[in-house]
């Protein structure tokens, strides 16, 4: 995994990690010299028998984090994920969350600090990767061909967000599972996405069912599903036309096909780069036509991760691969334990 997407989440934490160390540090020694003057103002009588031993008595150096001690730090967080392409409502969470985490800890000394942040910031960034649903594609497809049918997998996505390439992906995964591909060339405004998809589908061995430029991408990908019904094909992936999510007869045509195929999938495509627009682009497809789950590309460039920590959060739906690269095998399983621990300090792999 590039160690762009980690790197700059890692730098956050870090920073956080600091601050706060810093700021216990300052509380520790200011309780610890009321303490020394507490020791110095005793009685005669109580002070026994030396002043290193009554200080080993009273002195701790303990701190429990209060509100006011991390609240600067907090607002710096957020603003600082809000630069990273975090939606504002996901950084504000996770603000949340980490003071939900840290308010009222007691630390003894900024030694423990870094591992008290990395608990506190662990646990935020699971709430808000963790989907309402879970999604799994080989289950899927396995329930569908139990069932005596092919499943059917719907992509959407703006142009340009790697939607074609990453249906190849899919295809070549499926097929090393042993299921068999049909791919329905329903993008019939763009003639090269038919041309791609035809390289894609002589290259891994697949069908790929098309129609002409022009025709009524509705009924190419229909088309499609009647082949894998007569072959006894076991999944049928649909591309459609990439579009722009704020083209309302556009967005209204793929509710038209989601509501004639009845997909048992509808798999987002957004581009990790785009950031705060491919967040825009997954609530807006998700309100048009529901999306049930994500798969974000282009990770190995230099994306800052905001567009994995929100999309979850922003629709409900589950992150099912990031894109790693140009190769058929470049699809990442993804896990909100498996980005989290590598935020945290894992392997990036």
């Amino acid at each position: 995994m590039p160690s762009s997407l980690f790197g700059k989440m890692k730098s956050v934490l870090s920073k956080v990690k600091e601050k706060v160390a810093k700021r216990v540090e300052e509380r520790a020694e200011e309780a610890e010299e009321a303490k020394v003057k507490e020791v110095e103002t005793m009685p005669e009588d109580l002070k026994k028998p030396t002043l290193k031993e009554r200080l080993k008595r009273v002195v701790k150096r303990e701190v429990t984090i209060t509100e006011a001690d991390i609240e600067d730090i907090l607002d710096e967080l957020e603003l600082e994920l809000i630069s990273n392409d975090v939606a504002v409502e996901v950084a504000e969470s996770i603000r949340e969350e980490l003071k939900k985490e840290l308010v009222g800890r007691r630390v003894k000394g900024k030694s423990e600090i870094p591992k008290v942040v990395e608990e506190g910031f662990r646990e935020a960034l699971l709430s808000v990767l963790e989907p309402k649903k879970e999604v799994d594609l080989m289950e899927t497809v396995e329930k569908a061909r139990q069932d005596g049918r092919p499943a059917i997998i719907m992509f959407v996505g703006v142009n340009g967000s790697g939607k074609t390439t990453t249906i190849a992906k899919v295809a070549k995964l499926l097929k090393d599972h042993g299921y068999s591909v049909v791919i329905a060339a329903a993008d019939t405004f763009r003639a090269a996405a038919i041309e791609q998809l035809e390289e894609h589908a002589e290259r891994l061995g697949v069908t790929l069912i098309k129609g002409e430029r022009g025709d009524d991408p509705t009924a190419v990908a229909f088309n499609a599903v009647q082949h894998a019904e007569a072959k006894g094909k076991d999944v049928v992936l649909v591309d459609t036309a990439g579009r722009a999510y704020t083209d309302v007869n556009l967005m209204e045509e793929l509710k038209k096909m989601k509501r004639v195929l009845e997909p048992d999938l509808v798999v987002f495509v957004g581009d990790a780069l785009a950031g705060n627009d491919a967040i825009e682009q997954a609530k807006t497809f998700h309100e048009y036509v529901g999306i049930d789950c994500a798969i974000l590309t282009k990770v190995d460039a230099d994306a800052k991760g905001g567009a994995v920590l929100s999309i979850s959060k922003v629709t409900g739906a589950p992150i099912l691969y990031l894109g790693v690269g140009q190769d058929y095998d470049d699809l990442k399983a993804f896990s909100p334990e498996w980005f989290v621990e590598r935020v945290i300090g894992g392997e990036e792999s």
